[in-house]
């Protein structure tokens, strides 16, 4: 950015300067997306970039819950990045798998607890918007960040039911652009899920990986 766009940026006002920064995260995580799909671990910088402005566009809103869940989104890159590093693929094509299903079961209970929990404490402690909705995406999403990093199909699940709730509660915010980028995320989620299932059946992980 020259020196004449921050010039212009710092001009702005407050409301103009957050929506830039939310135009500009959405972009960003569509070519963060579109990698995943492909399992390109080169996802990873688009999605550090994403996350990182999405801290102040939620914490605009009061959607305090998302706004934390941005800064462990960081860290959770930075993780997910050195852990696809590691592994070696077809085509820098990480390979993927299922959970079994007591890790499945393991997984949904105790994401379930901390979404009810998280929500309980925005109520009670916060002045947050639709604290239990917000806390709601906030869980499954830290489960399915996770379960990206360790390459297993079932985030995009997740990110299926995510983006589905999460497109409702941005539109009640008027986060109008957010709401589109998941919208194209829901489509995108279930290329990815399609992509990945395939992958999953085609190219059987390698033991301990």
């Amino acid at each position: 950015m020259g020196d004449g766009a921050v010039m212009n940026f710092a001009a702005m006002t407050f409301e103009e300067q957050m929506a830039i920064l939310e135009w500009t995260a959405a972009g960003f995580g569509v070519i963060n997306i579109a990698l995943l799909i492909w399992r390109s671990v080169y996802n990873y910088p688009f999605g550090i970039v994403m996350v990182g402005l999405y801290i102040f566009v939620f914490w605009k809103e009061r959607l305090y819950a998302e706004a934390g869940l941005q800064v462990f989104f960081v860290l959770a890159q930075i993780y997910g990045w050195w852990l696809w590093v590691k592994v070696d693929g077809e085509d820098s094509r990480v390979p993927v798998r299922w959970l079994d299903n007591f890790s499945r079961a393991v997984w949904i209970v105790v994401t379930a607890a901390i979404s009810v929990n998280l929500g309980w404490v925005m109520h009670r402690f916060t002045d947050a918007t639709m604290p239990y909705a917000d806390s709601a995406i906030a869980g499954a999403s830290v489960a399915a960040q996770l379960l990206l990093a360790f390459r297993r199909v079932e985030n995009w699940v997740l990110w299926v039911l995510i983006d589905v709730a999460a497109i409702g509660l941005y539109i009640n915010r008027g986060l109008y652009p957010t709401a589109g980028l998941y919208g194209g995320m829901l489509v995108m989620s279930l290329i990815g899920l399609r992509e990945w299932v395939h992958a999953a059946d085609k190219e059987p992980e390698p033991i301990g990986a």
